[in-house]
């Protein structure tokens, strides 16, 4: 009882922080450029652990352990594994190739402030089908991933507090609706760098901590011989799944990678820097965080399973929701007076994955329905005024909508955000990239991308994935680059003035 007061103690002061912040900055929001996009003032360090909290949400305190926990089961470890590399390398090629390209791009083309817009603004496209299909598409997408997160949280406060399911659920959407409706991107961004930071400690903290009362790796993987886990001690092989996870298993994971192209909550990012020229040390902060986190993050799971087997009862151990993994070995490792504390801390670096990741992804989507849905059709006269209060007012609605789609107990925060993932990286990834590197592209072969990339994820992931194990995000991916290469060159040639433009883009220092 004393345990759940001062966890949840620790959980208040830290919601009411966030809230805080959210206040602070709901003064400085006088446009809906501020709200959406910040005035594009980020400095580096800001935006790097903006990105890359926003990134990884929920999924990697719960989803991306739990997938390892499952060790040798249905290649839970290789697949942990395979996805964490493939992740880092898609990182570091969204900041490599994408970020100061694309920083520049949008300010070119009539400061664009959200990816429709520039979809919209970089082919002049007047029918508004590019901006619509995009925006729709997000709005789909976003719901999706939204839910994995709300379902994240409520999790949390499930296994902490013995709330029902969704109550806690209900609980954590109004937080993360709170500071996000009132203090939009700035408000965003800097508890995304705070969250970072804590998800970042909390992972290292837990890891060490559980090994060395677990005595060790060469104990641990002692432990994990028994029949009733892995059956015989993981050697090398085990953790790469050369033998039993197969080609198609490791491109499936390393195609995650592919999914940063497309990540509005994450490319938005690249935007709203300060200028181009802070796109390179924003990028070395992000990867030292990318790579370390992703590593702890897997031996979560690894190592939790072996400590959790012998300090668990039994029959809850082998009943255990693996995404919890984090959650039991801080409930079972730091108890006491003062480890208490501890404990509430570590706690709520989950719920900082998953508010850091929700509130950019809330953002996002109500920028879809203002900007690109709305004001693109709607409201071309509307007031900024107008625009930030429709902004706002969508954030509510579609957190109801995410709520309601991940109101199954059961819902698994790793397959949610996987489809999420595969829908954006495909429908909108390959179009940002050849857009930005190809000039002659056109609005008919973009708009052929977007729209042949998310029905593929759709149709492949509900009628060939069950057949045929690979990740949709890879075949979709391809089909969208391909419509855009063939559709744009069997078609009209962009006026000269867009060609102009995309030219001035490498000359300008911004």
């Amino acid at each position: 009882m004393i345990e759940t007061i001062v966890h949840g103690v620790v959980l208040g002061l830290y919601l009411i922080l966030m809230i805080a912040v959210g206040i602070y900055y709901h003064r400085r929001n006088k446009t809906q450029q501020d709200y959406l996009l910040g005035g594009r003032s980020l400095n580096p360090m800001v935006a790097a652990m903006s990105a890359q909290a926003s990134d990884m949400s929920g999924w990697l305190l719960m989803g991306l352990p739990g997938t390892a926990f499952l060790i040798l089961h249905k290649n839970g470890l290789s697949e942990a594994v395979w996805t964490a590399i493939g992740l880092a390398i898609g990182t570091y090629l969204n900041w490599l190739i994408l970020a100061r390209r694309l920083r520049k791009s949008t300010f070119v083309f009539n400061d664009s402030i959200t990816i429709p817009s520039y979809l919209e603004n970089r082919f002049q496209d007047k029918t508004k089908i590019l901006r619509t299909s995009a925006a729709v598409f997000i709005i789909i997408f976003f719901l999706i991933y939204t839910a994995a997160q709300f379902s994240a949280g409520a999790k949390l406060f499930e296994s902490v507090f013995g709330m029902d399911y969704r109550i806690a659920l209900v609980i954590g959407a109004v937080i993360i609706v709170s500071y996000t409706f009132l203090g939009g991107f700035l408000a965003v961004c800097w508890t995304d760098l705070i969250q970072g930071c804590l998800m970042f400690v909390a992972l290292i903290v837990v890891v060490i901590t559980a090994l060395a009362k677990t005595g060790g790796m060469e104990a641990a993987n002692a432990i994990l011989a028994a029949p009733a886990i892995a059956g015989r001690a993981l050697v090398l092989s085990d953790w790469f799944g050369f033998n039993t996870y197969g080609a198609l298993g490791i491109a499936s994971a390393l195609a995650w990678g592919l999914g940063y192209f497309g990540q509005p909550h994450i490319i938005t990012r690249f935007m709203g820097i300060r200028h181009s020229r802070e796109i390179k040390p924003a990028r070395r902060i992000a990867m030292v965080w990318v790579l370390v986190s992703l590593a702890f993050a897997v031996f979560v799971g690894v190592i939790g399973k072996a400590y959790l087997s012998i300090h668990m009862n039994p029959s809850s151990f082998a009943s255990m929701d693996g995404e919890r993994v984090f959650i039991e070995l801080v409930k079972s490792i730091f108890t006491g007076p003062w480890l208490m504390i501890i404990a509430g801390i570590l706690l709520t670096a989950i719920l900082s994955a998953i508010m850091s990741t929700a509130d950019s992804q809330l953002l996002v989507t109500s920028s879809a329905v203002s900007e690109d849905v709305y004001r693109s059709i709607f409201g071309k006269d509307a007031s900024p005024k107008t625009l930030l209060w429709i902004s706002r007012i969508a954030v509510i609605i579609v957190a109801i909508l995410a709520a309601i789609l991940a109101s199954n107990p059961e819902s698994s925060v790793f397959n949610l955000v996987s489809y999420a993932w595969a829908g954006f990286g495909a429908t909108i990834g390959p179009a940002i990239l050849l857009s930005l590197f190809w000039k002659r592209m056109n609005a008919a072969g973009a708009i052929a991308g977007v729209v042949s990339g998310g029905v593929t994820v759709l149709v492949w992931n509900e009628f060939v994935k069950p057949h045929f194990p690979l990740y949709e995000l890879l075949p979709a991916f391809i089909i969208s680059i391909i419509c855009i290469v063939v559709v744009s060159l069997l078609t009209k040639r962009p006026d000269a003035s867009i060609e102009e433009q995309f030219d001035r883009v490498q000359e300008v220092d911004i």
